[in-house]
């Protein structure tokens, strides 16, 4: 695990963006029982980690070499931290809705993208990855070139792996699943039993 990772799981558990509960007492909107919690829509409210967010982006951007000429947010999470990674990369920016407005233009996408256009697409968390996966195919619908999806956390789910992979899509995430649940052993928040039914909880959603 990586000083960043680190420092970027341990402030998310600190806001309480992320809160575990072993015995599975969240209920996720799809119904799964969950031992955890993620909203980090709430790190729009602390500027320590959102820089830290955007840093840990920027950083991977510069050692995967990635062409970009847009930055795509995912609406609404994603949007924040695509704007602002876009700010700092001088980079034109984009969002993209999970579908076209019902009314209005009838938008999808809002803002300017050229086809032919390199875009790194914003997510702040991937569970399934079908939501996310929706933007880049409206996104490569208007012409546009996906290089990558990156997004704060992931379940690192190996239905998520497969459905890219499926998709031809590379997705980075700044944190995962199992390092949360290292540092969770290391600070000793939870037992290594209580990890090891994290563990099998996440591997049996697959």
């Amino acid at each position: 695990m990586t000083e960043l990772t680190n420092h970027i799981l341990t402030e998310l558990i600190e806001i309480d963006a992320i809160q575990i509960k072993p015995d599975r007492s969240f209920t996720w909107t799809s119904g799964i029982k969950s031992p955890i919690y993620c909203d980090n829509r709430l790190t729009i409210s602390y500027p320590k980690i959102r820089n830290k967010i955007i840093e840990g982006f920027i950083e991977e951007i510069k050692t995967k070499q990635l062409k970009i000429d847009v930055i795509a947010g995912c609406a609404t999470a994603g949007i924040p931290h695509a704007a602002w990674l876009a700010d700092r990369l001088d980079k034109p920016m984009i969002y993209v809705r999970g579908q076209a407005k019902a009314h209005g233009k009838g938008n999808q996408i809002e803002g300017v993208i050229r086809p032919g256009d390199h875009v790194v697409v914003v997510e702040d968390l991937i569970s399934t990855g079908g939501s996310v996966l929706s933007v880049v195919k409206a996104i490569e619908a208007a012409g546009g070139i996906v290089e990558a999806v990156f997004a704060i956390f992931s379940y690192g789910l190996k239905r998520t792996n497969d459905v890219f992979n499926q998709a031809n899509i590379p997705y980075y995430t700044l944190a995962n699943f199992n390092q949360l649940v290292e540092l969770l052993v290391n600070k000793g928040e939870i037992t290594e039993a209580e990890a090891k039914s994290l563990i099998d909880w996440c591997n049996q959603l697959g």
